[in-house]
């Protein structure tokens, strides 16, 4: 049954800090890793993502109708029950894609945060807890990634639902009559079409300058993680897709890179960060718990994507545990932050709420940003593939009306908008060191509004259309 490397003693731990066995974290860290090791959930989600066969599983809706893609919408409400059928499993392949690419860069920032509590020394626990994730997440990104593309071959012939709807990229492009303003060797530095430009180069040098003198005092927790990859010739880690990637542009990253893995608090503080990936998926996956749950008490069938959700959310359970912990209470063990770490912390916490948390989206539940041109790329494919089968001036149509009117969709996004938004100020608003405007999660509260999504999603659908139709001539 072993398919996770279980071999972590936790017997022979050392502990350097005496003290810090006293605390009650340290007990809930002891306690977490001992369960989390003990639990079988990641084997049963492996064992799921091999046995997957869409076939058995077609017939069947993967969890409640809202959770489809275009739920509440006219077109919605047009479709047949096949329609809806693929629409609720693309739901769900959308939704795991999406988690697939995140626990990547979980991934990461476990291995960059794990190589500063191992400078610190006395937190052999919780290094290995976060070694375990890590392992972990490899099972769940592969059982997600086999059902995923199996499904989308199945049901559109090709993977429409492949990139990620929060890539981003760090090119810069200058076009029109800007290029017959600025000189080619000016544009060659701040452009390079074969990689890093050099001006790129220099930025990056400069914010990792910046970053390591104003923690000059905690160089020597730097992460090993990190010392290695730099005496490698290589660039810090930072996430192109997922939610890391949607945060702020990839120098941005790099930078707060840095500073999670050179000091202790902001170590620390990345987990406020990692709670929200926690947060989001557990306001989107529960319900699939409840499905699970419901279906197993009236002794009917249970789908294969549905038991991977509730054996996901019983292994993120742990992770979710430890992110609060780290976030809330561990920081605590170390000095007081500085104000510039004060200040490095609130800024990474506004940058999430503007780019993950500040809207609402008509055609994806539980999506608490705008509608924006790279999501109605997306739908724009789906309603022309073999699912509608529509040409593009229906397409466009029919878009237009789930995007630009107000439904059930958004009221049912609104309902996930403020169920996390509870979830958040839970933590966030016990952060004594974070700013006001991010205890409160005041700019996700105001984005909550349907009033303020209709326009904003309306003049993206404009620009989208235009785009579309302007290939025609």
């Amino acid at each position: 049954m072993v398919a996770v490397n279980k071999t972590l003693d936790r017997k022979t731990q050392s502990v350097n800090q005496p003290e810090a066995r006293k605390t009650l974290h340290f007990q809930v860290i002891e306690k977490t890793f001992k369960n989390n090791t003990d639990s079988d959930y990641t084997e049963k989600i492996r064992d799921l993502g091999n046995e997957f066969d869409y076939a058995s599983n077609r017939d069947y809706y993967w969890g409640y109708p809202e959770l489809s893609l275009l739920y509440g919408t006219p077109l919605y409400d047009a479709a047949s029950e096949t329609q809806r059928l693929a629409l609720n499993h693309l739901y769900w392949v959308g939704n795991y894609n999406h988690t697939a690419v995140s626990e990547a860069t979980t991934s990461i920032y476990n291995m960059v945060t794990n190589g500063v509590f191992r400078a610190v020394g006395g937190y052999e626990t919780l290094c290995r807890e976060l070694d375990f994730e890590t392992e972990q997440e490899s099972y769940h990104i592969r059982t997600f990634q086999k059902i995923g593309f199996k499904t989308k071959m199945a049901i559109v012939g090709k993977t429409i639902l492949g990139n990620s709807e929060y890539g981003k990229s760090d090119k810069e492009d200058v076009s029109g009559w800007l290029k017959l303003l600025i000189p080619q060797p000016v544009r060659d530095y701040f452009i390079s079409s074969k990689g890093s430009s050099p001006f790129s180069i220099q930025r990056d040098k400069v914010l990792s300058a910046i970053a390591k003198t104003m923690l000059r005092d905690k160089k020597q927790y730097y992460s090993g993680y990190l010392r290695d990859i730099e005496e490698r010739g290589e660039s810090i880690p930072a996430p192109a897709d997922g939610l890391g990637g949607r945060i702020a542009p990839r120098y941005w990253l790099r930078f707060f890179t840095i500073h999670w893995g050179m000091s202790p608090f902001m170590a620390c503080q990345y987990y406020s960060l990692r709670y929200t990936a926690n947060a989001i998926l557990k306001n989107q996956e529960y319900p699939y718990v409840r499905y699970f749950r419901e279906l197993e008490q009236k002794g009917e069938h249970i789908p294969t994507p549905t038991a991977v959700s509730y054996y996901h959310l019983l292994d993120e359970a742990f992770h979710t545990t430890i992110s609060q912990t780290l976030a809330r209470d561990t920081y605590k063990d170390f000095p007081k932050p500085t104000a510039y770490e004060k200040f490095i912390s609130g800024l990474i916490i506004y940058k999430m709420q503007c780019s993950l948390l500040s809207g609402l989206s008509g055609v994806l539940p539980g999506r608490c940003v705008y509608d924006d041109q790279m999501l109605m790329i997306f739908y724009y494919k789906l309603l022309t593939s073999p699912v509608f089968a529509m040409e593009k001036r229906e397409a466009l149509d029919w878009l237009e009306k789930c995007v630009c009117q107000e439904h059930e969709g958004y009221h049912v996004g609104l309902k996930y908008h403020q169920s996390l938004l509870e979830l958040m100020r839970r933590l966030f608003g016990r952060l004594d060191y974070q700013w006001s405007i991010n205890r409160n999660m005041s700019i996700m509260a105001a984005g909550g509004s349907i009033e303020k999504a209709l326009p904003k999603n309306t003049e993206a659908f404009k620009r989208f259309s235009q785009s579309i139709l302007a290939q025609d001539s």
